[in-house]
């Protein structure tokens, strides 16, 4: 997704600087919460070998040694098992290498310890959805809701859960609330779109397509003119082979979106065929790569989009 964040003045930020912001997440989030949780200990008069074990992890981290920093993470959890942050980094970590798995038994540490971590439900719940649970992960997201009310509308990964879930309604509420804090992204647009498709059909999402002005990305707005019935499939893959910059996401982008595309329409074959292009030939270890990869998961070859819970996982 295209992620705009604002600060407490009120100005925009760069969809650039936002997705930069967005992956290095894992060692920001790790440093503000290594803070927070800390503070309790403010007035130790010594650092404690746990403390320590968390720096250099960190700091292993940062200088791209993540094994390392694991392994720091784990010494630090050793040394003190009962302290929550120890055991945040090392999900972080796990889930920055991709192990879902690992993360999640981390988190649910961590959950024990501290449940008012309000991020850790959020990390949880995206840790479910990259293993396709999108019941837990609805679970995780809403508490994390509970906890922050605030922060609802930037939560555009809930709206992703809630479409594989059958819960096409509050997709579409998701989404529409992403609108006010990020109202210029082809891609929140085009889910709202595949939720009120499954609620009223194509015609009718058609009619409610959030309306974009502009989305610099390739080739986001060939994207929006096909969901807006004023563009042809190859008219998105056209250019995409064309885009100067980051062609190979350039190509998973058109090939998810010409998935799902598909898949409104009830073309299933199809569809796969895309999205499997996207998972892999055109692989991105990002969060909208987990959601190619999770749609080949949770949608078995012909398979349809199911509403309410039959299809939760």
């Amino acid at each position: 997704m295209n992620k705009i964040a604002k600060h407490a003045f009120g100005k925009a930020f760069s969809p650039e600087w936002f997705f930069h912001i967005w992956r290095t997440s894992v060692y920001l989030c790790v440093l503000l919460t290594a803070d927070s949780l800390s503070a309790r200990n403010a007035d130790a008069a010594q650092e404690t070998k746990n403390e320590a074990l968390l720096k250099r992890a960190v700091a292993a981290y940062a200088g791209g040694k993540r094994n390392e920093a694991i392994v720091l993470a784990t010494q630090a959890i050793e040394a003190e098992p009962n302290e929550a942050r120890s055991y945040l980094v090392r999900a972080q970590l796990y889930s920055e290498g991709q192990q879902p798995a690992k993360a999640i038994v981390d988190y649910d540490t961590v959950l024990k310890l501290e449940p008012e971590l309000a991020n850790a439900w959020q990390h949880r719940g995206e840790e479910h959805f990259k293993l396709g649970q999108v019941k837990e992960s609805l679970a995780d997201f809403d508490k994390f809701i509970a906890l922050v009310p605030g922060r609802a509308a930037y939560l555009w990964q809930r709206g992703i859960t809630c479409y594989y879930a059958g819960r096409f309604e509050e997709g579409r509420k998701q989404f529409e609330l992403h609108r006010t804090v990020n109202p210029n992204d082809v891609e929140n647009a085009v889910w709202h779109f595949l939720c009120v498709a499954q609620l009223a059909g194509l015609e009718q999402a058609r009619a409610g397509l959030i309306p974009i002005k502009g989305d610099s990305r390739v080739p986001m707005m060939e994207i929006y003119a096909l969901f807006g019935g004023k563009a042809k499939p190859e008219d998105v893959l056209k250019a995409a082979r064309a885009a100067n910059e980051q062609p190979g996401r350039a190509m998973f982008y058109a090939h998810l979106y010409l998935g799902l595309y598909a898949e409104a329409n009830g073309e299933m074959a199809q569809a796969r065929e895309h999205i499997a292009k996207a998972a892999a030939e055109y692989r991105t270890d990002d969060y909208m790569g987990d959601v190619a990869r999770v749609h080949l998961l949770l949608r078995a070859p012909g398979e349809k989009p199911v509403s309410g819970e039959t299809k939760v996982h």
